[in-house]
């Protein structure tokens, strides 16, 4: 077992916790809280029988980890039944995405899974009414600068991020899964189309199995938020291994949903990623069909980047080139959201307001 990787390595067989020593358990600790997957791993101790092998010291700390992960359900459950009530009357569905989604729908996903944000989807042409009924709720946008209102506003795919003024919630209000300057235009109406129904609740949804996976791959592939990015995976391995247990018709569902969406190129990253790096059981006649792959040259520069990126946020995890290539798959996502007479401006930007330590609030 390589010491440096040893949370990827417990993530994929479990059992070999059973025989780390504590030097072994303080690193697997640090990286898994540092890739915010410390509840990940208590739920795998859990289904795998493996506490009674497992030291006191490494025990306490994921038992903490579970305790914030549990409360952070019932604040989530809440957050959401106020959400629904603040939009009842609009009647416009509201599309739940990601963390809240995976939780509400009772997906394997959520188990132990650390959530910051509540994401919506709407239509463009219902986001001022939702907007402004939120405001009346409580929640505010966090984004005052005049250049970030603007650039969330016109270029993004959601609206500045809203705080609830007294619970400090966070919602990310969006009425598409990317910018509309992006190289890629998933229709947001398609979508909708096939949404679910979230039980308990009325016009509350979630997106369809095969788009909850796109949209998924998209973030991850797409808007270059590496920070998470194992536990963006973790999300993907859990996601597509569900789905495909319970839908025989899910893999070629899911590739023909993609080439509908425009989303081929992101959900063959995710295909490849979570199976080269958590044994995703992806059928070789998918992988075949999905054929996306960049030209040679690239695909191999883009497989050293995404190789080290997808690793645990950890030092120890780290070569001489992870920093290069997180920086430059950071600048990827913002070549693929936006055309160069817009990017290069907001990079320079950006690096004025880190170089003199202003607040950059933009993505």
């Amino acid at each position: 077992m390589k010491p440096d990787c040893i949370l990827v390595t417990a993530l994929t067989d479990p059992g070999i916790m059973r025989s780390l020593n504590l030097k072994q358990w303080d690193l697997l600790i640090r990286q898994a809280r540092n890739a915010n997957l410390s509840g990940r791993l208590n739920t795998l101790c859990h289904e795998n029988g493996l506490l009674e092998h497992i030291p006191e010291q490494a025990i306490n700390h994921l038992s903490s980890a579970q305790i914030l992960a549990d409360r952070q359900v019932d604040t989530i459950r809440w957050e959401v039944n106020r959400i629904q009530q603040a939009l009842e009357r609009l009647d416009v569905p509201v599309v739940l995405l990601k963390g809240a989604a995976y939780l509400l729908s009772g997906l394997p996903a959520a188990k132990g899974r650390i959530f910051t944000d509540i994401d919506l989807l709407f239509r463009k042409k219902e986001i001022d009414a939702v907007e402004k009924t939120l405001l009346l709720f409580g929640w505010f946008p966090t984004k005052m600068d005049e250049y970030d209102q603007r650039y969330y506003r016109t270029w993004m795919h959601e609206i500045p991020p809203l705080s609830h003024i007294k619970r400090h919630s966070v919602l990310d209000v969006h009425h598409a899964i990317l910018p509309e300057t992006a190289s890629l235009h998933p229709d947001t109406e398609k979508l909708l189309e096939n949404i679910i129904p979230v039980k308990g609740f009325d016009n509350l949804f979630t997106l369809s199995e095969v788009d909850m996976v796109l949209h998924s791959a998209t973030h991850l592939f797409h808007d270059g938020e590496l920070e998470n990015g194992l536990r963006d995976l973790i999300d993907l391995d859990a996601l597509l291994r569900h789905f495909s247990e319970n839908n025989p018709d899910f893999w070629n569902d899911i590739v023909l949903r993609a080439h509908d969406l425009e989303l081929s190129r992101p959900l063959y990253y995710a295909f490849k990623y979570s199976n080269k790096l958590l044994n995703t059981p992806i059928p070789k006649n998918i992988l075949t069909s999905l054929d996306q792959s960049p030209i040679k040259p690239l695909a191999w520069f883009m497989d050293r980047l995404f190789s080290r990126a997808l690793q645990p946020d950890h030092a120890s995890c780290d070569d001489g080139f992870t920093g290069i290539a997180r920086w430059l798959l950071y600048v990827r996502s913002h070549y693929l959201r936006m055309p160069f007479q817009l990017l290069l401006p907001h990079l320079l930007r950006k690096a004025w307001m880190r170089r003199f330590n202003e607040q950059d609030t933009t993505i």
